[in-house]
Formats: structure tokens, sequence, C-alpha cells
């Protein structure tokens, strides 16, 4: 059960009716459509609604992620396995079932989403995937990047791509400890991925 109602936009300050729309217009809405980003009773989704409550923080941070995942160096295929081996260190439920379905629809096979899921190093074909997830992993793991998973992300996407992982990866930590905290649901009919504690 969440702790925070989902608000409507018609129950909003100024300043969240500001922020409220500013997301929705967004690229995240895939051309101006309100269709996955809210509910029947017109809150917002996801992080979003918590956003909502800190209007100027969530401005800044709604941007954050407009940048981190649309104005990316990085594939779509790898920013997705980036952000799903965040939501799994975190079991961030709302985070997992929004990117598993971004993630195989940017090509990210079942294999590899199950296989994250399952907490366990999927077999990658391809290679980008594969350097993206072992430094996600270690850099989760032990917050830090060695020589090896550094250099592989720097070889084959340069510095910007490194940043931009670190970015990505970033982000959606926080967003893992919103989910998490506010105790975001899932939509009506959805199976958590992870089991709760």
């Amino acid at each position: 059960m969440s702790r925070i109602q989902a608000l409507g936009r018609d129950q909003l300050s100024e300043a969240q009716r500001e922020l409220y729309d500013e997301i929705l217009a967004g690229p995240r809405s895939g051309g101006g459509s309100s269709r996955g980003l809210v509910d029947d009773g017109g809150g917002l989704i996801g992080p979003f609604n918590a956003w909502l409550h800190s209007p100027e923080l969530g401005r800044r941070l709604q941007a954050v992620g407009e940048s981190v995942r649309f104005d990316s160096s990085l594939p779509s295929n790898v920013l997705e396995v980036g952000i799903l081996t965040v939501g799994r260190e975190w079991r961030a439920q709302f985070e997992w079932w929004a990117h598993a379905r971004l993630a195989a629809r940017a090509g990210v096979s079942d294999d590899v989403i199950d296989g994250i899921r399952a907490g366990e190093r999927p077999e990658f074909d391809d290679p980008g995937e594969a350097v993206a997830y072992d430094f996600a992993r270690e850099l989760l793991e032990t917050r830090r990047v060695g020589d090896a998973a550094y250099d592989s992300v720097v070889e084959r996407y340069g510095t910007r791509g490194a940043m931009d992982l670190i970015a990505v990866l970033g982000y959606y930590v926080m967003v893992s400890m919103t989910l998490n905290v506010f105790r975001v649901a899932l939509p009506p009919g959805q199976d958590p991925p992870f089991p709760e504690d």
C-alpha cells in the first residue's frame, strides 16, 4: 500500500501543476500523451507523484531523468540493462515493472531480463550490454569500478559513455529509493517481480 495518495491535477498547487504538465509534455509521454504516466484517477505514476510534494526538487529531478534517458550517448538497450541492474539491486518493484517492458522494446532479450531479475549474470549476445552490466554490478557491489570494467566501457563508449552510464545508474538509485520509501504501488493486476521481506 502506497504511503502517499496519488494527486490528480485539480488537487495541485500552481507549482505542482507546472511540474505535472512538464512531465506530461516531455519525452516520457511519447509526444504529449498522458498514457502510461497517469493512473485512472489522474495521478502521476512511478516516482513522479512523490516528486509533486517537493515541486522544485521534482522539476530538477525529472529534468535529470530526461537527460540521462533521452540525451545519452549510450544505446537504449545498454541504458536499460543499467536501469534493470539498479532496479534488481534495490528490488524496486515499480522500477522493474516499468523498465523490463522498456528493455524488451529496446531489444534486450528475455533471457537477459530474466537473468538480471534472478540476480544472476546473464549470457549476453550484445557485448555493449555485457560491459554495462559488469560495470553496474561492480559499482553497486563495491562502490568502486576497477580498471577492467572501466576500460571496457571507455573502449566501447568513450569517457562520455562512462559518465552517461554513471549518471543513469545514480539517477535510478535515487528513483528506486523514492519508490521503495513511498511504497509506490504497481498498477492494478500486476504481480511484484521480487518477493517482499
